[in-house]
């Protein structure tokens, strides 16, 4: 359950975050302002996203302030295609690095991706 919750919680912000620049705002400070619409600080958002399980009541207070039914975090969803040929060509690209790299290599791969700016919806 908590695989999936962490999941879905990716979607909601994927679905904020793309809502959001929609209608101009700018991209810096939306991780910050997803936190608040769910009223969670950005510290526990950022932990959500790494590693910390989404206790019962937490998820049903973001589903709450994200406007979705009770239980909707803990439902299974299918991870749709990728958005376009060019996201499949980079996640081809991405596969085939990491599985010709070594350990070392693995770790600088991940380092470099952790250290990227949020990615865009």
């Amino acid at each position: 359950m908590t695989v999936t919750r962490r999941r879905n919680m990716q979607a909601l912000y994927q679905g904020y975050a793309r809502q959001q620049l929609a209608q101009g705002a700018s991209a810096k400070g939306l991780e910050q302002a997803f936190a608040a619409t769910l009223e969670i600080s950005p510290s526990t958002w950022s932990q959500i996203k790494s590693a910390r399980p989404i206790g019962d009541k937490l998820a049903r207070q973001i589903e709450q302030h994200a406007g979705q039914a009770a239980g909707w975090l803990d439902e299974e969803r299918e991870e749709g295609p990728a958005a376009d040929p060019a996201e499949d060509r980079f996640l081809a690209l991405a596969r085939n690095a990491w599985r010709q790299s070594n350990a070392k290599q693995k770790r600088e791969l991940t380092r470099l991706l952790k250290a990227w700016p949020s990615p865009p919806p």
